[in-house]
């Protein structure tokens, strides 16, 4: 009797091995059919009428108006795709994405706007759908396919698996009103900072831009060179970086609060800056000053620099999870976000102000006209002169040991 049990559990047991095998193979066969067999017209095909969760940062209300009111509205007039935009910050969707794998359940995200770290541990875990840019005909026909920009992100080959969304450099801001020096160097900084105590600072390096700031520190003391290929362990990072966190430490005793603790956020600092509390600001933004200087919150004397050494620059993606139930409605979606009338608004400061991902020599002369109508505004540096003084990203994996080393050479919270 109890073999008969056994013999009927172990059938039992095989039925449901057939079946979740059955399963997987009927998932990887419309992957491969998505993936490999469907032309650009058929995924078309299936998007329409469909709806399209994307997930991204949401503090810019700008971006959010952008997301909402002309991309949103033009995939609806167009393709009869509902964008369904959730804000949400990367510390929230990868745990939701691991529990989601581990789990084996259904996604809910189709569309995550992600930046370099989060993409390294993302496309590490198998967490990510594609490639798929291949699929994109705006991806082949407007963008430098061969570009490192779009080859690599935070110093790590993309494969297909994201698409550009946008380019973002670092850009620091100062007000002219109260000094003639503009300080496009670490030791022009310091000098700054020697005429104008307690008058500059920076993020915290929890906010993004205040990392990137050190980063570009770090670059301009010792170089971007040897951060291409050093060993990701802190006692090596450590030693090629303590020029400039000695730098740092100099920086201290002439900054606001005398560099013991530091703004939380870029958006205080910009608060402070506008209050005249601090008389440089930064910006990962480009053209952020001439949205500030229209909305009245800085001074017409603020103008934009950049190090003559170089500036930090990255291009922003967007993913599609290994489990996004519409990834046909995601890749018209990112599709259409790289045309060039979408690149171009949000090219505008009042809009965005965020540099687009499209090669200038594939655009037509009527596409190139919709760039050169657009008002840059009080402030900025040409794109011309940002491009020219772009440096790339370290890769993911250094900026959280940079960061710790920071806190324990700077902050000294050791």
């Amino acid at each position: 009797m109890k073999k008969i049990y056994t013999l009927g559990v172990l059938l039992v047991f095989m039925m449901i091995l057939g079946a979740c095998q059955k399963e997987d193979e009927e998932i990887m066969d419309v992957y491969v059919e998505t993936t490999e067999e469907l032309s650009y017209e058929e995924i078309l095909e299936k998007a329409k009428g469909t709806t399209v969760s994307f997930y991204g940062w949401g503090g810019d209300e700008n971006i959010n108006t952008w997301l909402d009111q002309k991309v949103a509205i033009e995939l609806k007039e167009l393709y009869n795709i509902t964008l369904e935009r959730v804000p949400m910050v990367p510390p929230e969707y990868l745990p939701k994405l691991l529990n989601e794998k581990q789990a084996e359940s259904e996604g809910t995200i189709d569309i995550v706007w992600i930046n370099g770290e989060n993409f390294y541990t993302a496309k590490s875990q198998d967490l990510l759908f594609g490639p798929f840019v291949d699929k994109l005909p705006n991806y082949n026909n407007y963008v430098d396919t061969n570009s490192d920009d779009n080859l690599f992100d935070f110093g790590h080959e993309i494969e297909g698996f994201e698409a550009p969304y946008g380019k973002a450099q670092m850009v620091y801001i100062v007000n002219t009103e109260h000094s003639n020096i503009i300080p496009t160097s670490h030791e022009l900084l310091l000098e700054y900072v020697k005429a104008n105590p307690k008058k500059v600072t920076y993020p915290d390096l929890v906010d993004f831009t205040g990392s990137a700031f050190v980063r570009n520190i770090i670059y301009d003391i010792v170089g971007h060179e040897p951060f291409l290929s050093i060993e990701a362990d802190k006692e090596v990072v450590r030693e090629a970086i303590m020029p400039a966190m000695d730098y740092l430490n100099s920086l201290k005793p002439y900054l606001w609060r005398e560099g013991k603790t530091y703004p939380a956020t870029v958006a205080q600092l910009d608060n402070m800056y506008s209050d005249g509390e601090v008389y440089i600001t930064m910006n990962y933004t480009p053209f952020h000053i001439a949205t500030k200087i229209a909305e009245g919150a800085f001074e017409t004397t603020s103008k934009s620099f950049v190090f003559d050494k170089g500036s930090i620059g990255n291009t922003h993606f967007m993913a599609i999870p290994f489990n996004a139930q519409n990834s046909p409605g995601a890749m018209v979606v990112i599709n259409h976000i790289m045309s060039p009338s979408i690149q171009a608004s949000k090219f505008d400061p009042d809009v965005w102000g965020d540099l687009p991902v499209l090669d200038t020599t594939k655009l037509s002369k009527e596409e190139k006209i919709l760039f050169d109508a657009i008002e840059l505004g009080e402030g900025v540096l040409s794109p011309s002169e940002l491009l020219s003084k772009r440096l790339p990203e370290m890769r993911a994996e250094l900026v959280p040991i940079i960061e710790e080393i920071w806190r324990e050479e700077v902050l000294n919270e050791k």
